[in-house]
């Protein structure tokens, strides 16, 4: 069974603390932030009872998200952030340099597809929203961020949803250099 999700979640392995309001107060449970993406999380918890609708998670910095349990499987937890796709201040504070450069190149390879699927090439892309097209260029290949603002034109622009582009089916394949390495 493929799970849904409404974004590529990256591996971690961080903790962080699950809180919601009990029938005696405060709830506060500790748990493993088992991957994360820009829209939710998935979490592994030290027990397996019952679990409310929508709780906040707490990273282990501090950072609090109210979340919408999505799915539970016994001590496994898929959550939705409520405030929908995480900042990208936020998203840095989520995920290590690691897991931000394999989201920028998902995210890249999105903006890519759909620009090539909609006909345009790097050049008017750059022109419409008024960037070089080296920044168009090295935003598809991951190398930079694209901030929101140009994301939400660029959407606009190929006349794709926002979190369709962000959350998109996986496209990146390893890199030959990579399977090389991996198989060696």
């Amino acid at each position: 069974m493929s799970e849904l999700r409404a974004a590529t979640r990256q591996s971690t392995a961080r903790t962080g603390i699950v809180e919601f309001d009990g029938a005696r107060g405060t709830v506060s449970i500790p748990c493993t932030i088992a991957d994360v993406s820009g829209t939710g999380a998935r979490l592994k918890l030290d027990w397996s009872l019952a679990f409310p609708k929508e709780a906040t998670l707490i990273f282990a910095d501090g950072l609090r998200k109210t979340c919408r349990v999505a799915w539970q499987k016994r001590r496994l937890l898929g959550v939705a952030f409520v405030d929908g796709v995480a900042s990208l201040d936020e998203q840095a504070l989520m995920m290590t340099e690691e897991e931000q450069a394999l989201h920028r190149r998902h995210l890249g390879a999105q903006v890519k597809a759909a620009r090539e699927a909609r006909g345009y090439t790097e050049m008017q892309i750059a022109n419409l929203i008024s960037v070089s097209p080296e920044f168009v260029s090295r935003a598809e290949n991951g190398e930079i961020s694209i901030p929101l603002h140009q994301l939400t034109h660029i959407a606009d622009l190929l006349l794709v949803d926002l979190d369709s582009l962000v959350a998109g089916p996986a496209s990146i394949e390893v890199p030959a250099s990579d399977a090389e390495l991996a198989a060696g």
